[in-house]
């Protein structure tokens, strides 16, 4: 564990409980892409079924866990609870187009061609576009929310970094699009 991981770890804690407390405060998930919040799911998922075959220590136990519930129960609050203020009109991004290539490429290039490594690559790969629907969103109805952010791990990882680099590039262009939204006067659902 390193003081990066730490801060990682801690920054999306804190946007994940800020994400679930808007949601559950103001009883709606309006300008939030239930689609990234799948792949998101779909990340976790695969990159931590290993918690069934490796022990590593209680706080990465108890870290994958809550990653894992909370993707999960924002799932559920924007498909079952809320989901008469989920706006699928608007969240039409064709999530299959990242998902595909995502495999393709964990089967392609991994470090090691075993069923866990090849589904930790797909999680990297998947990550790094899973903000996609939510910019789609963002740019058709000007509305932003409370997203994760996402981090490196303590170690030099070629297929991470570029991942990352794709990553960055995205939120990057989310942010364009929010401020320039904001600059235009339009009205933006922010957290609560």
């Amino acid at each position: 564990m390193n003081i990066f991981r730490l801060l990682g770890d801690l920054s999306h804690l804190i946007a994940i409980i800020i994400l679930l407390h808007k949601i559950w405060h103001s009883r709606s998930c309006a300008g939030i892409s239930g689609k990234s919040q799948v792949l998101f799911a779909l990340v976790y998922t695969s990159r931590y079924l290993d918690l069934i075959t490796t022990y590593v220590s209680l706080y990465n136990t108890l870290m994958k866990i809550f990653f894992l519930a909370s993707s999960y129960a924002t799932i559920y609050l924007i498909y079952v609870k809320f989901r008469a203020t989920y706006d699928k009109n608007h969240d039409t991004f064709r999530i299959e187009f990242l998902i595909l290539p995502s495999v393709l490429l964990a089967l392609l290039i991994n470090h090691q061609f075993s069923f866990l490594e090849v589904l930790w690559t797909f999680s990297i790969y998947l990550e790094s576009v899973a903000i996609l629907p939510q910019l789609f969103m963002v740019s058709k109805t000007g509305e932003a929310e409370s997203i994760t952010s996402h981090y490196f791990e303590y170690h030099y990882d070629l297929i991470a970094i570029v991942a990352g680099v794709v990553q960055t590039v995205l939120y990057c262009d989310f942010f364009y699009l929010y401020i320039t939204k904001v600059l235009k006067g339009k009205k933006l659902q922010l957290p609560a």
